[in-house]
Order: C-alpha cells, then structure tokens, then sequence
C-alpha cells in the first residue's frame, strides 16, 4: 500500500527467459577472488516462486532480518511472511542464482537457446548456498504513471562482498524495459548507508542521474545499533526510451 492506494503492474507478463551475467574482472569488493563471477537470473512470480520448496520461505526470511537491521528498507517492526509476499511480490520478482552456466553464452542472454532452469541452476544446493540476491519490479505510480517502475533489491548477508549487486543491477536495466516500463525511479536511495552507497555509484554507472535529494528522509538506525538518527536520501531516474535513442 502507498500514498496512492495499493499500485499493481499495468499488465500481466509471460515469464521472460533466464540470462547469463558475469564480472569482466575476478576480483570482488575486497579485492579478493570471489566464487566464480556468475550468475543467472531468472524472472518469477509467486505462483511460481512457491512451487520451488521453500524458496518464498528463504527470501521472506532474508527481507526481514533486512528490515529488522533498519539501515536500508524504510519498512519496521516485524515483517511476517504474508505482508513479505504481499509486498514484494505485487508484480515481478528476479532471483540470482550463483555460479550458473559458463560457456559460451553472451552475458546478458540466454545460453545459446538453451533453458536456463532455476532448479537445474540450483545444482542440488539449499537455497541458502546459491541465492545471490533478488529484486521485484513493479510500477512506482498507479495508472496513467505505471509505466515509471520501482525495484528493491536484497542480496543475503552471506552473499555480500562478491559484486553480486553489481549483477543484479545490470539484469535489472536488461528486464525492466521487456516488462513494458519506460523509465525507472528509486525513491530512496540513503546517502549514509554503505550498501546504498554502493547502490548509487552503480546506478550513475548504468545511466541513472540523481533527480533531487530528500532532507531527513529516512529515521535510520545507526551503525553500532544503539541508536537512531535522520538521514537524507536521493531519488535516482533513468529513461528507457532514451537509452534506446
């Protein structure tokens, strides 16, 4: 639910195919090797999300040790797993998987006409082990504004380090236009938080600009925990129709 009531995708959406996406360099955040340098990404709804086992169950449960840690989602208090699905599975839901297929594949698309399955992906792995983050898509405005998206992204605490947000960030430029979206907006990118930070460099590297920035936008927690304190944040804009030009 938002200011404008509860906002819901324009339309429906056949599932879009699972892409390759992987690091031009082997080194991650640290400076360290990291695991591999791919992923796959795979595009899915709730419907689809629950007949995996326990996939909706894991992600809901990574969301709300995210809220609980109240540095980066706006969102308090307890986050059960209904309001979770209601929320983050309004419309369309992308799943990085890691590792995923190497070979010949160009990154960014499927592998060269083959089914990128997302259990096949899994490799037997719990969903703990191979989930390197996710992200919905969905309208940020109802209606006559619903062709401007939103996207939230959340890589697991385990996953972090490795430039997977990084992936992510990428394959969401990729599918956001192929949902029929023409334009992106991030409300509330915090410009004290590392993972925001991180997130806003990522977004001027893909063509977004800062829009504006909010005074006071977000009553964050603090970085030791014990406290709490306003910090601003920026809005973030991309056209899609322009980067077609």
């Amino acid at each position: 639910m938002s200011a404008y009531g509860d906002i819901k995708r324009a339309q429906s959406a056949e599932p879009l195919p699972s892409t390759i996406w992987e690091h031009s360099s082997n080194a991650a955040d640290d400076g360290k090797p990291h695991d591999g340098g791919s992923i796959t990404v795979h595009h899915l709804t709730l419907p689809t999300a629950r007949a995996l086992p326990g996939l909706v169950e894991y992600l809901g449960a990574v969301f709300a040790k995210e809220v609980e840690a109240g540095l980066t989602y706006p969102q308090e208090g307890e986050m059960s797993q209904g309001t979770f699905e209601a929320y983050f599975f309004a419309a369309d839901v992308f799943v990085g998987v890691v590792g995923g297929y190497l070979g010949t594949a160009t990154v960014g698309a499927s592998a060269g006409g083959q089914t990128l399955d997302i259990e096949t992906e899994r490799g037997g792995r719990t969903w703990e082990e191979c989930i390197a983050g996710f992200y919905y898509i969905k309208p940020n405005y109802p209606g006559r504004s619903s062709h401007i998206c939103n996207a939230g992204f959340v890589v697991p605490p385990i996953q972090r380090g490795r430039r997977y947000g990084t992936l992510l960030s990428q394959s969401y430029v990729h599918y956001a236009p192929k949902l029929g979206y023409q334009a992106s907006v991030f409300n509330l990118v915090y410009v004290n938080n590392s993972a925001s930070v991180k997130y806003a460099r990522l977004w001027e590297k893909l063509g977004f600009t800062k829009a504006g920035r909010i005074p006071r936008a977000g009553r964050l927690r603090t970085k030791d925990g014990l406290g709490e304190e306003y910090v601003d944040a920026w809005v973030f804009y991309k056209s899609f129709i322009d980067s077609e030009a």
